[in-house]
C-alpha cells in the first residue's frame, strides 16, 4: 500500500481543480459533492497507509526527479513512516469531518465552490508537508498551507476587518519563513542534501554551532507556523474566518506544521541541547501567556484561540524537554478536542446569528443538547480531566519536564493547566448554563443545529474520549503511542538533570505528578463554578477590583500595540518617506527628464527641423539647381565648342602634371 501513498494528496487535488475551474459556472451549491468524497478517499488511504506501516513496512515513494544539475538533485519523494502515518490519520480524519460540517454551516454562502476549493488546497498542501521526504518539500506544504490560511482567513474579504487579518497571517508568517529559509540554506551549504535521510545521516560531520544555528532558525520558523512567542500574534486574528477554517487551521493543519518539523528534526534537535531548552523555555512561556490572556475574553472563538497558542506551547515544551513522542501525542489528542470544540462554537454561531459574545448567551444547553454535551466533552479534555485526551499526553508532557530536571517549566505547566480549566469552563457556564442572556430578536429562532453537524459533533467528542488511551503504558514502561513512533523518534537524555531523572521518578512517584496536574485542573474548574455559575463572587465586582490586572489580560499585554509601535507603523513611515521620496525626487528626475525631452523635441520641431535641417537640405539642392543651370549653359549643341572645351581640359591637366614633376 505504501507504494500508493501518492493518491492520497492527489484526491484532495483533484478536488481543488475541478471545484476550481468549474465551481462557479457548473457545480455552485453542490460544491461538496466533489470535496467530501475527494476527502474521503484521502482518509480511507491515510488508514490503509496506517494499517500497513503498522506491520512494519516503511519507506521512500520516489515519484519523479524536479531539478538535475551537476550540484544539485532535487527529487519529489514521500516519506512514509510512524510518524508520517500519525500525521496522516489526524490531519485526514479532521479534515474530512470538518468538510462535512462545512456543507451545512456554509450551505447558503455564495462563496460556496470557492470556500471547498480553498478547503481542498489547504489539505492538499498540508499532506505535501508531512509527506515530503525532505525539508525543500516539506518547505513548498510549509508555504502552501500559509497560502491558504491567507485566502481562508480573508474569505470574507468585503469586510475590512477579514481581509486584514489574512494580511496580518501572511505577513507574520512571513518573518518566520524567513528563518526558516536561512536554516535550509545553512543546511543544504553544509551538508550538501535536504533530503531527510542524507541529512540525518550526515548531521554528525557539523559543528555544534553550525546544528545550534540552524535548528534556531528552523524553530523560529515554526514560532511563525505554530504560534508561539514572538510570532503568535496572528492565530487569535484568524477567527475572522468561516468556523470550520478555525477548526481546520487550529486542529488538523497549519498550526500543527512547527510541531511536526520539530519531531521530524528530532536528530538535529538531539544534538542542539541549547536549541531543546529555547524550545522548551519558549513553549511553557507562551504555554502560560496565552492561558492567562483567555480567561478574560468574551468572543467565545477567541478563548478557544489563546487556548490553541497555549496547547502549542504544550507540545513544545514536550519536545524541548526531549519527549517528541509526548509532544506529538498531545498535537493528535488536541487535534480532536480543538477540532470539537471550534466546531461546536460554529454550531453555537450558527444558532445565534453569528453572536460570539458569552455576555449574551446563558442556558444554551436548553435549546442545543447535542452541542452543549458535546461541547463539554471537548472541555474536558481541553482541562485535562480523566480519562478524557487531553489528560494522558498533558501529563505526560508534564511528567517528562519534571524527570529532566526542569522544575520551573514544571510548576509553570502545571499552573497553565489550572488556568485553562479556568477559562475553559468559564466559557461553557457563561454559554451553556446560568441565566439567559440572550437577546429576544435572537431566542425566538434558537435550535440544535443539523444533522450535517451535529454528527461530526458526536465522532470527535468520541474521539476525544477515546484516543487518549493510547497513551497507556506498554509492557516496556513507555506508552503504546511512544513504542509506536520509537523506531523514528528518540527521547533525548542529556537534558540538564536528566542524569538524575531515575532519583526524581523515585523522590516523586508518577502518581503524585498525576494528581497534582489534576487537583489543579479541577481546582480551576471549582473556581470558574464559584464565580460564574454560583455567583459567590460577582464577575463584575472582581473585575473592577482587579481592574489594572484585568485591563492587562483583556488588552492582550499590549503585545499588538507594542508591535504597532515598534514595527507596523515604523514600517508604515518608512514607506510614507519612501513613498515621498519616490513621488518627490525619483518622479520628479523622471518627469524632469520627460520635461527637458519635450522641450529639446519642441526646439527640434519648430527651430532644428525648419530652419537647420530643412534649410540645409534645401541649400544643398539650391546650389544643385544653380550649378546645373550654369553647366546647362555650357551645352551649346556646337562640336566646335566641345572640342574648345575638351583642348582646355587637356592643357589643364598637362599643366598640373608639369607643375607636380618639375616644381
Amino acid at each position: 500500500m505504501i507504494k500508493y501513498v501518492w493518491l492520497i494528496p492527489l484526491f484532495p487535488l483533484i478536488g481543488m481543480t475541478i471545484n476550481g475551474l468549474f465551481g462557479f459556472k457548473y457545480i455552485k451549491n453542490r460544491a461538496h459533492w466533489i470535496a467530501v468524497p475527494a476527502l474521503g478517499l484521502a482518509w480511507l488511504f491515510s488508514i490503509l497507509v496506517f494499517i500497513d506501516v503498522l506491520h512494519g513496512h516503511v519507506g521512500e515513494v520516489n515519484l519523479w526527479d524536479w531539478i538535475v544539475t551537476p550540484d544539485v538533485h532535487v527529487r519529489i519523494a514521500f516519506w512514509v513512516d510512524q510518524l508520517t502515518a500519525v500525521m496522516l490519520m489526524v490531519v485526514t480524519t479532521l479534515s474530512f469531518w470538518i468538510h462535512v460540517y462545512s456543507i451545512g454551516y456554509m450551505g447558503h454562502d455564495p462563496g460556496y465552490p470557492r470556500y471547498f476549493t480553498y478547503l481542498n488546497m489547504f489539505v492538499f498542501f498540508m499532506l505535501i508537508l508531512v509527506l515530503g521526504s525532505s525539508y525543500l518539500l516539506l518547505f513548498v506544504g510549509w508555504e502552501g498551507v500559509g497560502l491558504c490560511s491567507y485566502l481562508l482567513i480573508g474569505f470574507w474579504y468585503e469586510r475590512e476587518s477579514a481581509w486584514k487579518a489574512g494580511m496580518k497571517a501572511f505577513i507574520t508568517n512571513r518573518v518566520g519563513d524567513a528563518f526558516f529559509v536561512i536554516g535550509m540554506f545553512i543546511l543544504w551549504y553544509y551538508l550538501g542534501s535536504l533530503d531527510f535521510k542524507v541529512v540525518f545521516e550526515k548531521a554528525h560531520h557539523l559543528s555544534p554551532e553550525i546544528v545550534t544555528i540552524a535548528t534556531l532558525c528552523l524553530f523560529m520558523g515554526a514560532t511563525g507556523k505554530s504560534a508561539q512567542i514572538p510570532l503568535y500574534v496572528w492565530l487569535p486574528d484568524a477567527m475572522e474566518g468561516p468556523t470550520p477554517v478555525s477548526a481546520l487551521i487550529h486542529a488538523a493543519t497549519m498550526v500543527t506544521s512547527g510541531v511536526y518539523m520539530v519531531a521530524r528534526s528530532n536528530v538535529l534537535y538531539n544534538m542542539a541541547p541549547f536549541s531543546l531548552e529555547v524550545v522548551a523555555v519558549v513553549g511553557c512561556l507562551t504555554a502560560f501567556f496565552a492561558g492567562t490572556i483567555g480567561t478574560s475574553q468574551f468572543d467565545l472563538k477567541r478563548v478557544l484561540a489563546y487556548s490553541t497558542v497555549s496547547q502549542l506551547g504544550y507540545m513544545f515544551l514536550g519536545c524541548g524537554v526531549g519527549a517528541y513522542a509526548a509532544g506529538v501525542f498531545h498535537l493528535m489528542t488536541h487535534a480532536f478536542f480543538k477540532g470539537l470544540l471550534f466546531l461546536s462554537a460554529g454550531s453555537v454561531m450558527h444558532a445565534m446569528s453569528d453572536v460570539l459574545d458569552m455576555r449574551l448567551m446563558g442556558n444554551l444547553k436548553k435549546y442545543m443538547p447535542i452541542t452543549a454535551v458535546t461541547f463539554i466533552v471537548g472541555g474536558l479534555a481541553l482541562s485535562g480531566i480523566p480519562p478524557f485526551a487531553g489528560f494522558w499526553s498533558k501529563d505526560e508532557i508534564l511528567h517528562h519536564a519534571f524527570v529532566s530536571g526542569h522544575y520551573t517549566l514544571w510548576f509553570l505547566g502545571t499552573l497553565a493547566a489550572g488556568v485553562t480549566a479556568y477559562y475553559t469552563f468559564r466559557a461553557i457556564f457563561m454559554t451553556f448554563f446560568g441565566k439567559e442572556r440572550i437577546p429576544e430578536e435572537i431566542k425566538h429562532h434558537l435550535h440544535e443545529s443539523p444533522k450535517v453537524m451535529t454528527i461530526p459533533l458526536i465522532v470527535l467528542a468520541i474521539g476525544s474520549a477515546t484516543v487518549g488511551f493510547f497513551g497507556l503504558k506498554s509492557g516496556h514502561g513507555e506508552s503504546y503511542f511512544a513504542e509506536f513512533l520509537k523506531p523514528v523518534i528518540h527521547a533525548h537524555h542529556a537534558m540538564h538533570g536528566a542524569e538524575h531523572a531515575a532519583e526524581h521518578a523515585e523522590a516523586i512517584p508518577a502518581s503524585v505528578l498525576i494528581a497534582i496536574s489534576v487537583v489543579v485542573g479541577l481546582t480551576g474548574i471549582l473556581i470558574a463554578y464559584l464565580v460564574h455559575m454560583k455567583k459567590i463572587i460577582d464577575p463584575e465586582k472582581l473585575i473592577k477590583k482587579t481592574w489594572f490586572i484585568h485591563r492587562v489580560l483583556y488588552r492582550k499585554y499590549w503585545v499588538d500595540e507594542l508591535y504597532f509601535a515598534l514595527f507596523i507603523n515604523r514600517t508604515l513611515d518608512l514607506a510614507y518617506v519612501s513613498w515621498k521620496f519616490d513621488q518627490f525626487i525619483i518622479d520628479g528626475i523622471v518627469n524632469g527628464a520627460s520635461w527637458l525631452t519635450k522641450a529639446l523635441a519642441w526646439v527640434t520641431r519648430y527651430c532644428t527641423e525648419p530652419f537647420v535641417v530643412d534649410g540645409a537640405v534645401n541649400g544643398a539642392s539650391y546650389v544643385v539647381d544653380l550649378t546645373a543651370r550654369m553647366l546647362r549653359r555650357l551645352q551649346t549643341g556646337v562640336i566646335s565648342n566641345y572640342m574648345l572645351f575638351v583642348a582646355m581640359g587637356l592643357f589643364g591637366l598637362f599643366s598640373i602634371y608639369v607643375f607636380a614633376r618639375f616644381f
